[in-house]
């Protein structure tokens, strides 16, 4: 059994910055990609970032150039920072490692709530 724990949310203004964390149990965390979703209210989940366990990153349209996901396999930890925040990007921010490729299973975090508001 896999648990995702994030941190870090809160209240920012326009045009500041958060520093998302997650921490994952158990071991193997450096095999997986990992990933972070977001849901607004009335909106659907929808994927921001994603690093491969190579360190490769992806993100969506909408948050390149302002965000950045980093991973620290010695501390089974998973990074977004997010700089220039706008009010759209207020959501409850979710941690993901999908691990149904690998015969695993598909696991969350509790989330953490970004709030961007003036």
């Amino acid at each position: 059994q896999v648990q995702l724990v994030e941190s870090g949310g809160g209240l920012v203004h326009p045009g500041g910055s958060l520093r998302l964390s997650c921490v994952a149990s158990g071991s193997a965390f450096s095999v997986y990609a990992m990933n972070w979703y977001r849901q607004a209210p009335g909106k659907q989940r929808e994927l921001v970032a994603m690093i491969s366990n190579f360190g490769s990153a992806t993100y969506a349209d909408s948050v390149k150039g302002r965000f950045t996901i980093a991973r620290d396999n010695d501390k089974n930890t998973v990074y977004l920072q997010m700089n220039s925040l706008k009010t759209e990007d207020t959501a409850v921010y979710y941690c993901n490692s999908d691990r149904r490729g690998l015969g695993g299973q598909n696991y969350w975090g509790r989330g953490t709530q970004v709030t961007v508001s003036s």
